[in-house]
């Protein structure tokens, strides 16, 4: 199985995280840091809003199952991506809404993915989109933390019917 890899932020990692895990083709989810210019950045040098990172997922899918649209459609849908470094409750640039291309072809089908869904939304949408250049994992607390603590996402959630919807069946 050849597996690819898209990053992308929309908030609090841990939401974001345990969403994109429920995808069918998704093999992995790892929750991070990216887009910033200090390297190996902790969570607590991230929250001064200082680094440059804001908080991402790694995630590592099969796209015989699951393609890279899709992985787009359940991206907006999960988040507010006119809001400006903000999601929900958490306020700071390292909860930015922001999509890391990992290729000349992923950056492309973001910026037509954002363009499709720009009518959706009464203001314009703040997503970043820029290339991916460096991601860090973040401390093992963070990692599959609503799995691990028992809470559902507090500020995300995958409407319902979006994956049976895209023609993706929840794990």
């Amino acid at each position: 199985m050849a597996t690819e890899i898209a990053t992308f932020g929309a908030g609090c990692f841990w939401g974001v995280e345990h969403l994109f895990r429920r995808v069918p083709g998704v093999t992995e989810a790892t929750s991070g840091y990216s887009g910033g210019f200090v390297e190996n950045p902790s969570y607590q040098l991230v929250c001064t809003d200082t680094t440059g990172h804001a908080e991402v997922v790694r995630v590592t899918f099969d796209p015989e199952v699951v393609s890279y649209d899709q992985l787009l459609e359940v991206f907006w849908a999960m988040h507010d991506p006119t809001q400006v470094n903000r999601q929900g409750p958490d306020r700071g640039s390292q909860y930015r809404s922001i999509v890391l291309t990992h290729s000349d072809e992923q950056r492309a089908a973001a910026e037509a993915s954002r363009d499709q869904v720009q009518p959706r939304y009464e203001r314009p949408i703040a997503t970043e989109i820029q290339p991916f250049t460096a991601f860090y994992p973040a401390e093992d607390y963070h990692q599959r933390y609503y799995l691990r603590n028992g809470h559902e996402p507090y500020c995300h959630a995958i409407p319902p019917g979006l994956l049976e919807d895209l023609g993706l069946v929840p794990a």
